[in-house]
């Protein structure tokens, strides 16, 4: 996994995606070490440390650290109200080596439409351990259950949280009652398809309501930003097919 740190909770304060040899895909929220949008809103984002294949964040060290040359943050993400387009771009000085425990995730397939059904299941990484606030351990693979739409926006509008739009979709808690929580913000979550077996990163997260089990997930819908993501990475090596089925090998046993 990919962690950031720039001093935050713990010493760092999130994850994020390799999506090729040179690109990372993060929350945007995690370029600020403060969150709400009046302390983001025409600010210049951070330029994170970077930390590839870590499994417990209490292992980083220089060695893992990839050096960053620039970050894009959403064009819009400072302009809007709340969390919305909350996603950035780290991009790399040098090119990965991939192996068989640092690879890319392929984006959603261009021109798809990805719709994440309500009751489907995704394979989320976590540091995190929902509420149980310890320092976090080695990494968990959690599966998560989407959510209605509907529900998840009205619980938020009841405590008077962010408005969660159609950009966003929703996960529950895991079996084991573990649910995301303040590190695993700009982790990414994978999907399946189970005729396929193409794994996909379909959403990042964005927010949490403070690590309650009983409550929701939101994660900002990476098919919304295709566009944007490919504007940005142009140029760039496109994810080989030989790489999709080794991510898909990876996954197949924890899905």
């Amino acid at each position: 996994m990919v962690y950031l740190n720039e001093g935050g909770f713990y010493g760092g304060h999130g994850g994020g995606a390799i999506l090729s040899d040179r690109w990372v895909l993060t929350s945007g929220r995690n370029l600020f070490l403060k969150k709400s949008h009046k302390d983001t809103c025409g600010q210049q984002p951070l330029v994170p440390k970077v930390y590839l294949g870590v499994a417990k964040p209490e292992d980083v060290d220089a060695s893992k650290e990839a050096a960053v040359e620039q970050v894009f943050l959403h064009p819009e993400f400072q302009n809007a109200s709340d969390w919305e387009n909350d996603l950035a771009l780290i991009k790399l000085k040098e090119p990965l080596s991939f192996n068989q425990t640092l690879m890319p995730i392929p984006l959603p397939e261009q021109g798809q439409e990805q719709e994440e059904r309500v009751g489907e299941e995704a394979i989320f990484g976590a540091w995190d351990m929902g509420i149980i606030h310890y320092q976090p351990g080695a990494v968990k693979y959690l599966k998560l259950p989407v959510v209605s739409h509907e529900v998840c926006r009205a619980e938020y509008q009841s405590s008077k949280g962010p408005i969660v739009n159609a950009n966003m979709f929703c996960t529950g808690a895991s079996e084991f009652l573990i649910n995301v929580c303040f590190m695993d913000a700009g982790n990414t979550l994978v999907f399946q398809n189970p005729k396929t077996r193409r794994v996909y990163a379909a959403g990042i997260v964005s927010f949490d309501n403070v690590c309650a089990f009983k409550k929701y997930a939101v994660h900002t819908r990476v098919s919304t930003y295709l566009p944007w993501i490919r504007d940005v990475m142009r140029g760039d090596e496109v994810v080989s097919a030989q790489r999709e089925s080794l991510v898909a090998d990876m996954y197949s046993g924890k899905i």
